[in-house]
Order: structure tokens, then C-alpha cells, then sequence
């Protein structure tokens, strides 16, 4: 499974969340896409239409369980996709940026 470190991230890589939607509002990364992955074969098309052409779709959840099943069907299905290691508890840990919809701070359920 490729997989990339959150201290390898770029500001503006494409950053897909898979977590569910309660985890998703207590705080998530901003400029993610939020697709829960209990809703992911049905709500396939909203990736291919947000994400890069020929861009990498990084994928993250809480701790890289979730993402690293994601990111498998993924590149089952030709996408350039990665796991982010480690998921939001590492990015938050790495002092990176968690967000409320509101745009306050938020954290890491």
C-alpha cells in the first residue's frame, strides 16, 4: 500500500477524509474533501469530479485504518492514491491546522 508521511504533505496536495461525519465536525483539515467511507462506492463520482486530473489523491482518516482501505480500491481503480500514515491523530501531532465547518479550531475525535 504507497503510503506518505504527514510531514511529506505540501500545502495544496488534494487531501480526501474518510472519516465518518461526527469526526468530520469536531475537526478535520481544511480544504479537505469529506466523503465518509461508509458512503464511498455511492459517492464515488464526487472524488473524480474534485479531484486533480492527473494529481495524487491523498487519503486520511483518524489513525490510517480506514484511508489504507480506501486508497487500495482506489488505485484498484487506476487512481494515483496514497495513505496518509498515522491519519488526523498524527497531522494534529504535527501541529498542522484542525478545523470546524465554522472555520474555529477544532480537534481530533
Amino acid at each position: 500500500m504507497p503510503t506518505v508521511e504527514v510531514k511529506d504533505l505540501k500545502d495544496g496536495d488534494f487531501l480526501l477524509d474518510v472519516r465518518e461525519d461526527d469526526e468530520w465536525q469536531a475537526g478535520h483539515a481544511d480544504g479537505a474533501l469529506h466523503i465518509p467511507i461508509s458512503d464511498f462506492v455511492a459517492r464515488y463520482g464526487e472524488l473524480t469530479e474534485a479531484a486533480p486530473q492527473d494529481g495524487r489523491v491523498h487519503v486520511i482518516c483518524r489513525s490510517g485504518g480506514r484511508s489504507a482501505q480506501v486508497a487500495m480500491y482506489l488505485v484498484q481503480q487506476g487512481v494515483d492514491a496514497v495513505n496518509v500514515d498515522g491519519g488526523m491523530q498524527v497531522w494534529a501531532a504535527a501541529g498542522r491546522p484542525v478545523v470546524t465547518n465554522e472555520g474555529g479550531p477544532g480537534f481530533v475525535l
